[in-house]
């Protein structure tokens, strides 16, 4: 058995634990939809969702070896999901450069010497992605991108993976999904609704499909989709 099909059945098992811990979180209220890293609705979606990623992770990220997070934003999950794994370097990164200074206080005020300073990568230009040369990753992370990302970004992380994952690296990739064109849930088809309404565009629930063309012809393709609280999914992609 494989392993993303072993933590398949892990995550069944474990789901009244997780599911439990979501609906305790999801009971404080919402802030409106405001995709700016710095934003209460940000911060408070990264305390709904942290503890049933990091279930994930500590099934999946290896005991030692760099990890790359893409679209870090304030820094709330890498660095908390950073004291778990004291073995291994993250790498946190952003487009935004002035979401730098809160990632390295929050760092700072965790005390997590593991997390190295962020860097800038822009998932549209090649030219601001790290050196495969420099360093290879054993796994890169996005949480909760796309409902306000067009899909083409997931060209980016495609390419980027392809030429800075190590040989049996993964790229996981945290959210609400459509899958074949419809929802999954009544609720993520109200909130694709309520973001759709905002008419920015590009903004809206991806469909797993397109993000799986969009990766293909760089060789990456999706291995395991996961489900998680509050209607998530956890992406697992991998060359092929």
């Amino acid at each position: 058995m494989g392993i993303w099909q072993s933590l398949t059945g892990f995550l069944r098992k474990e789901n009244t634990v997780s599911s439990a811990a979501a609906e305790k979180i999801i009971e404080e209220p919402r802030p409106p939809i405001d995709p700016y890293p710095l934003s209460p609705y940000v911060a408070w979606a990264g305390r709904r969702n942290r503890d049933p990623i990091l279930s994930v992770f500590k099934k999946i990220f290896p005991a030692s070896g760099n990890i790359l997070e893409l679209a870090s934003g304030s820094g709330q999950h890498i660095n908390y999901f950073a004291p778990h794994f004291p073995k291994v370097t993250f790498q946190p990164s952003d487009y935004d450069t002035d979401v730098f200074d809160t990632i390295k206080s929050t760092r700072a005020d965790k005390g997590n010497a593991n997390v190295a300073d962020p860097i800038r990568i822009d998932l549209t230009d090649p030219s601001s992605w790290p050196a495969p040369a420099d360093k290879l990753y054993d796994a890169i992370f996005v949480i909760n991108i796309f409902q306000v990302a067009p899909v083409s970004i997931n060209d980016g992380i495609a390419h980027l993976a392809s030429k800075v994952l190590k040989p049996n690296g993964f790229v996981a990739i945290y959210g609400p999904f459509k899958v074949d064109g419809g929802y999954t849930t009544a609720s993520n088809e109200a909130f694709d609704k309520e973001i759709l309404a905002a008419k920015v565009p590009e903004w809206g629930l991806k469909d797993v499909r397109d993000l799986e063309k969009a990766a293909e012809p760089y060789g990456i393709v999706l291995k395991e989709r996961l489900d998680l609280p509050a209607n998530n999914f956890i992406l697992i992609f991998g060359r092929r």
